[in-house]
């Protein structure tokens, strides 16, 4: 495909509009429309807004439809996005293509419409034209109650140009142009499709769009350009005038020093920008010349803080050099610029905000009175315009006052609190893999993200739903039918399907472990008291070897099928790692001794305190299969050059078994995995332990523990000592060498290379955590193995899926038993999850899944210019995606957060509108029919055919076929007039 975009023609985008309200309740997508009652309305340029806050500049502004999207979830103020002289054809060329990627902070590179400037005119006229007619017709609120701000750039002499001069005075008085004419024709001609909108109210639209406008220039512009500018606006052209302010004012070190103490180090960036860009010393001067030049000619004037912030592309995040970053990495700079200016100006000087605002923040904001509002990272997010209703609502009481100055003292204040809220600081280690590692299908691409990240695919959605609902002991079933030990693992599991949770896009994941556990102790009795003896399966005898994880889910998955299954043991307990090495703290006996009780309820016989040492001895006492779980024993090496150490397994498993060790005042730990938090936090507790340093050759960025167990043993006080490689010890001295950084590869990542130099450590004790491997000494003969015996050191759930796989193989069993029950009855109920965030997800009554395999859409959310639809087909229980190539500028945000590792924008079933778009693209997809006969123009694995798709045997796909004759039948606002 192109990344050219066709611009909707007025009476297609007031069809659609309507249309899709009559038909579904929504706009464009947003079924969460928001409704202004109370008369409150906030003056501002002579005009009011009935909420503080909306869209920024960029792309939520760019296209009529998205304008209009904005405006149905509540936004009220509009900052269009930036014309230049530069546009169309020859931006376009500039722009490097995906060029916005928002998965956690923001990055693009990209600065103004991609349309020309004429088409950017005529899309603003035809959004506000649209909004005035269904402001009225739905009853979202006052049709005057909007303002428009428009965003020009980058240089006087452009701004100057006829281009840009005729659409600065088009956007003031748009009564003259042919584009006005058309949409006023368009409604006068189609009162009849209108309940509330009749021709006095329409004649009466006023044509005066904007008579405001926000500076925009690029970073390096001098000061005296800036004010040149801004001189010209106010005086020449009359404007209510506000300049967009880099963060680059605060200065290098600031910035540097900001966003390395909320854990953004990796992010790259040089001072240059700090020394080209305007400085503080030009920039207040200069503020109060044009707040006096304006107060002259009764228009106010603002700055609009802030732009985005230029880095450099490290990790291959962007095809470019340099990109620009925005979001909540932005807010702790954009709010301490805004605290600078607030005290400098004592809050006189009017600040429009934009840098990282948010439902987390929106509210603080508007009551230090800083307003309007403008967002952008946040609604390029899943849930998309939709979370502009939850801000709406929070804003709805906005008050009819006009500006009264900043509150100095509130912004200092929320400046502060950055530093300690938790929402602005990166997590230790880098996020992580969020995709599916296949491709999207054209049809039915629906389905669990968080089932695909678990080793055992449990039917996480089926008993989150389960536990919602309180009914614990049919979620305790859907976990068990693939789980074994839902108490183990819903104490210690890693959890990986917590990281492919589309939540982790509105605040955090689903707590799906929390959850497991959650229904394994309200639905224990239950399950147990159901349990009844199985009649024995015939001519199966098995041995399992190893009371582990593994061993046991084993021994439950057979004696469940009845198979006669004798669990052997070593040691006096079942448990393995977990019973006898994993500190009391982290999991306890207790819960231990439950799934132990399940494993023997389901009908396993147990032997402990015997050990087997070959597969012959237990085919002599007659066993038919046997499954070997012996796990991974023997100690890893730390490489040292001299001096001694012990094995953390030595240490814990005298710590479990209650014969805590001497250690002296100094313990030392090498490793940085899980095992080495474990023994670093269960150190830490001895009597006489003062210090536990924790040694590690890469940074704490890049070790290999989970990021709860990093930040657990930080809160404990355990000391990291990071980029140090352990040489020896002797007489109480640990030396480390010093490592340092290297240049990072193409992903970002920066691999230690040493300095040369040494480090010396008191150290009474050196405990080596670095794994363990594989103690071949039993003789499994052609028997399979399970768990670390088969993967070296593995997390239980793991063990689990190999004890599924082997059990299985002796005995088949359903695992699909509850699939089907991962849908959820009511469409609704997930589908009216989205855009809402959770401010207090410790205090959620709801488990917050948003039912992905109900309801997943979210490339239709997150895509600006609503170039993917969602389609309910005949037939069909979940709606289906069509891309629509026209609106379409492969900006690439969908790409980021489709759950599969597949770009929408290129992988789904495409729309096109001409033969030249279809022509120059690769999608697969259909032009519909240009003549009477209902041929369809399709391209399918590659080839081009005409099918007529009236005719169920016409040859194409079934699901295909119906989901043209949907577009074509109920979807007919999608197609494009011949």
């Amino acid at each position: 495909m192109s990344d050219i975009m066709r611009p909707i023609p007025f009476a297609q985008l007031m069809d659609w509009a309507l249309t899709e309200y009559r038909q579904q309740k929504s706009l464009f997508g947003v079924c969460k429309l928001v409704r202004h009652e109370n008369g409150q309305a906030r003056p501002i340029f002579g005009e009011k807004i009935e909420a503080p806050f909306g869209p920024a500049a960029g792309p939520n502004t760019q296209l009529a439809q998205n304008i209009v999207a904005a405006y149905a979830a509540g936004a009220r103020f509009f900052e269009l996005k930036t014309v230049q002289i530069m546009d169309g054809e020859a931006l376009s060329k500039c722009v490097a293509k995906p060029c916005i990627t928002a998965g956690d902070e923001c990055y693009n590179c990209e600065w103004s419409t991609e349309l020309t400037v004429p088409q950017a005119y005529e899309e603003y006229v035809k959004a506000w034209f649209a909004c005035k007619l269904l402001a009225k017709e739905l009853a979202l609120g006052d049709p005057d109650g909007f303002v428009f701000n428009m965003s020009v750039g980058y240089d006087l002499e452009g701004i100057k140009s006829p281009k840009i001069d005729a659409y600065l005075e088009g956007m003031k008085d748009a009564s003259g142009s042919a584009v006005w004419r058309t949409c006023m024709e368009w409604a006068l001609d189609n009162t009849d499709r209108f309940e509330q909108v009749d021709a006095a109210y329409i004649r009466a639209v006023s044509p005066r769009v904007s008579c405001s406008i926000t500076e925009s220039t690029l970073h390096g512009c001098p000061p005296d350009e800036i004010e040149r500018i801004a001189t010209y606006l106010i005086t020449e052209k009359g404007l209510h005038t506000y300049i967009k302010c880099n963060p680059t004012l605060l200065g290098y070190p600031f910035a540097r020093k900001r966003l390395d103490s909320l854990g953004f180090d990796y992010v790259t960036f040089d001072d240059h920008h700090f020394a080209e860009d305007l400085q503080w010393t030009d920039a207040v001067p200069m503020f109060r010349r044009l707040m006096g030049l304006c107060a002259e000619r009764e228009l106010e004037f603002g700055v609009k803080l802030t732009n985005t912030f230029p880095v450099d592309v490290a990790a291959g995040e962007l095809p470019s050099q340099e990109m620009y970053m925005s979001g909540r990495a932005l807010f702790p700079l954009t709010i301490s610029l805004a605290r600078r200016i607030a005290e400098e100006f004592e809050g006189g000087l009017r600040i429009s905000y934009s840098g990282g605002a948010d439902v987390h923040n929106v509210e603080a904001l508007f009551a230090a009175g800083i307003w309007p509002i403008t967002v952008a990272t946040t609604i390029l997010k899943p849930g998309g315009y939709q979370r502009l209703s939850q801000m709406g609502k929070l804003l709805m009481d906005c008050g009819s006052e006009p500006f009264r100055g900043v509150n100095a003292q509130a912004v200092a204040a929320l400046a502060e609190q950055v530093e300690s809220d938790p929402y602005y600081r990166k997590p230790i280690k880098p996020l992580p893999e969020r995709k599916m590692h296949r491709k999207v299908p054209l049809i039915d691409c629906f389905t669990a993200p968080c089932r695909d990240g678990c080793p055992i695919e449990q039917d996480i959605p089926a008993y989150l739903m389960a536990v919602s609902r309180g009914e614990y002991g049919q979620a305790l079933e859907i976990i068990t039918r693939r789980n074994a030990l839902p108490f183990i693992t819903g104490t210690i599991c890693p959890h990986r399907c917590a990281d492919k949770c589309m939540r982790n896009y509105y605040e955090e994941s689903v707590w799906i472990r929390e959850m497991k556990l959650r229904a394994a102790q309200g639905g224990y009795d239950a399950l147990l008291s159901k349990q009844k003896a199985r009649s024995a399966v015939s001519g199966k005898k098995v041995a399992v070897v190893g009371g582990g994880p593994a061993g046991m889910a084993a021994a439950f998955f057979l004696g469940r099928e009845g198979v006669p299954v004798t669990l052997f043991e070593a040691t006096g307990a079942l448990g393995g790692v977990v019973r006898h090495i994993i500190p009391e703290f982290r999991i306890s006996s207790e819960t231990i001794d439950k799934d132990e009780a399940l494993v023997r309820a389901m009908g396993a016989e147990v032997r402990l305190n015997t050990y087997v040492g070959s597969y012959q001895e237990l085919e002599e006492q007659g066993f038919t299969h046997v499954i070997f779980a012996t796990g991974a024993q023997k100690p890893g090496d730390p490489r040292l050059e001299y001096g001694d150490y012990v094995n953390f397994t030595e240490v814990l498993a005298a710590l479990k078994a209650g014969n805590a060790p001497t250690l002296g005042t100094d313990v030392a730990v090498i490793g940085g995995g899980n095992s080495a938090m474990d023994t670093a936090r269960a150190v830490k507790r001895l009597p006489g332990v003062e210090h536990v340093r924790l040694v590690y050759r890469r940074t704490r960025r890049y070790m290999p523990a989970e990021e709860e167990e990093l930040r657990l043993a930080l809160e404990e006080g355990v000391e990291f000592l990071e980029l140090l490689a352990p040489k020896g010890v002797k007489d109480n001295i640990l030396t480390c060498a010093v490592m340092e950084l290297g240049a990072p590869d193409a992903s970002g990542r920066r691999a230690p290379v040493p300095t040369g130099r040494t480090q010396e450590l008191p150290c009474t004790t050196l405990i080596a955590a670095v794994g363990e491997r594989i103690d071949e000494s039993v003789d499994v003969g052609p028997w399979p193995v399970i768990g670390d015996r088969r993967q070296g050191p593995a997390t239980v759930v793991e063990a689990i899926a190999d004890a599924i796989q082997a059990s299985r193989a002796i005995m088949e069993w359903e695992t699909g038993t509850y699939t089907n029950q991962n849908i959820c009855e009511d469409y609704n109920r997930p589908f009216m999850k989205k855009g809402d965030l959770c401010s207090d997800c410790d205090g959620c009554a709801d488990t917050r899944c948003l039912g992905c395999p109900t309801v997943c859409e979210v490339c239709a959310d997150v895509c600006p210019n609503r170039a993917n639809v969602a389609v309910a087909v005949p037939g069909k229980r979940q709606r289906q995606i069509v891309h629509v190539d026209g609106m379409c500028n492969e900006c690439g945000n969908c790409a980021t957060f489709c759950p599969y590792e597949s770009r929408p924008y290129r992988d789904k079933f495409t729309l096109f509108w001409s033969r030249e778009d279809f022509d120059n693209s690769g999608n697969e997809g259909w032009l519909p029919a240009s003549g009477e006969d209902g041929g369809c123009l399709v391209r399918l694995d590659g080839q081009v055919r005409e099918y007529q798709v009236d005719d169920s045997g016409c040859g194409l796909p079934e699901d295909l076929r119906l989901l043209i004759l949907a577009v074509q039948d109920n979807y007919g606002y999608l197609l494009r007039e011949k």
